[in-house]
């Protein structure tokens, strides 16, 4: 029903002519879902749509979060949060400003992360801001098999706390309180497809549970450097009118840093699983 062109050999595909209307129809929706599930990353290009639309259009994948951080949601629509380094009316209107941003899985830290994420450009720099993903099935995939054997079973400390503190601006009491540090799988076994992908990353991966601290640490040093090769990453640089629309059960992302001296903004909406596909297993 949609074309398609591959973004890297691995994963990541560009949907051609695709129009927000069109998912009024569950065909349009279903084939959507379905190339979703087989690229892990689809992008639209060239689209004008507001935040009332981004946000109809992002329900046709799940429930909306509403972020934690409510400092940075979009006052008419709270679904929407703001990634951003302009200043109005003396304070930063979005999180995450404009230094490097690491590696990172999207709520990694909850216990029933999102699905999925939509990320759509409005202002852009000129240059930098790109972002990166990478795709963790294929990192699992290509370990030699007595390290597969070895991660499965295995559950390793996630702590938002961690991330904050490196990339962005710390958590207050309330929001401490809604992501204390938990435990998650390794490996983790996509709800749809089956797939089996590494689920760590480093800006919150903090510990292997029950490993000796050293031989933890040596670890996912390895396993950092391994998932991040270029075989399994895909770049993309941003031209206004992008859309991005990522699977947060197998790919990890992050963004280089811009000249802070530009504006970027960013309007990211969070996709919610359904209750049956909740829980990372």
């Amino acid at each position: 029903m949609y074309a398609t062109r591959a973004l890297s050999p691995s994963f990541g595909a560009e949907v051609l002519d695709f129009n927000p209307s069109a998912l009024q129809s569950k065909e349009a929706i279903d084939a959507i879902r379905a190339l979703w599930a087989e690229h892990k990353l689809l992008l639209f290009r060239n689209q004008d749509f507001d935040e009332a639309t981004l946000v109809q259009l992002s329900k046709e994948f799940g429930a909306l979060e509403i972020h934690v951080r409510e400092e940075y949601l979009s006052r008419e629509h709270p679904e929407i949060l703001y990634v951003s380094n302009i200043e109005r009316e003396g304070r930063r209107i979005g999180i995450l400003a404009d230094t490097e941003v690491g590696w990172h899985y999207d709520q990694i830290y909850l216990p029933k992360p999102a699905v999925g994420s939509l990320l759509m450009a409005d202002i852009l720099p000129p240059e930098g801001g790109n972002t990166e993903f990478a795709d963790m099935c294929a990192a699992f995939d290509a370990l030699p098999e007595a390290t597969r054997v070895q991660l499965e079973g295995c559950l390793a400390n996630q702590s938002y706390e961690a991330f904050n503190q490196a990339y962005s601006v710390p958590t207050n009491t309330k929001q401490k309180a809604r992501s204390p540090d938990i435990q998650q799988p390794l490996v983790r076994t996509h709800p749809v497809t089956g797939k089996k992908a590494l689920y760590l990353c480093p800006g919150m991966t903090t510990e292997i549970v029950g490993w000796d601290a050293g031989e933890s640490a040596e670890m996912l040093a390895f396993l950092f450097d391994w998932t991040t090769q270029p075989e399994f990453v895909y770049s993309h640089e941003w031209q206004p009118g992008d859309a991005l629309l990522w699977d947060n059960a197998c790919t990890m992302h992050r963004r280089d840093p811009f000249d802070p001296q530009h504006d970027r903004l960013m309007k990211r909406t969070t996709i919610l699983p359904p209750e049956a596909l909740a829980v990372p297993f």
